[in-house]
């Protein structure tokens, strides 16, 4: 894995066309049970992002479901902050706003080589629901920056655009 404070040289992965992973993954994905991403979503905000939000956020998101749909993964995760955090929910909950877009999109918004405003003009990034909502979380994800997470995360983040560049390097003509 490349370390992103490196001089190494870093793969491509800003593009005017997307990526998306086969239909094949979205199609287990969507029939295998969505609650253990939840989990370890939740558990990923509670940890990462929610000591990050300022207090007039955390008030504006508690008790409001938030989803995120990977779509070519097929990947539904939901959640909602109460008073102790943020919790998975099931499917059974509607989300008050959906964030919806390629696992590839959403790689380039978390390591900020897109920005989420010029994939939701270019209909690559989908904001459904509470519209109010949805500016409130991207307006306080725009706010963070990539160094200030921690190292794991980063890496984390580093290896899953690794190996969608290189599954992109092999499925799209230069």
């Amino acid at each position: 894995m490349a370390n992103p404070e490196s001089n190494a040289p870093q793969p491509e992965f800003q593009s005017a066309r997307t990526f998306r992973l086969p239909r094949l993954i979205a199609a287990v994905g969507e029939h295998l049970p969505q609650f253990p991403h939840s989990i370890a979503f939740a558990l990923g905000l509670n940890l990462v992002l929610r000591p990050m939000l300022s207090p007039d956020t955390l008030d504006l998101l508690r008790g409001r479901t938030l989803g995120i749909h990977i779509e070519d993964a097929g990947i539904d995760l939901r959640v909602r902050l109460g008073e102790r955090g943020f919790a998975p929910v099931g499917r059974h909950t509607t989300p008050d706003v959906v964030f919806s877009a390629c696992a590839y999109d959403f790689f380039l918004m978390a390591r900020r080589i897109e920005d989420p405003d010029t994939l939701f003009f270019n209909r690559r990034l989908k904001i459904e629901g509470d519209t109010e909502l949805g500016l409130v979380v991207k307006n306080a994800l725009d706010a963070l920056d990539f160094q200030s997470l921690p190292a794991p995360l980063r890496a984390l983040i580093e290896r899953a655009g690794n190996m969608l560049a290189t599954l992109r390097a092999r499925r799209m003509p230069h």
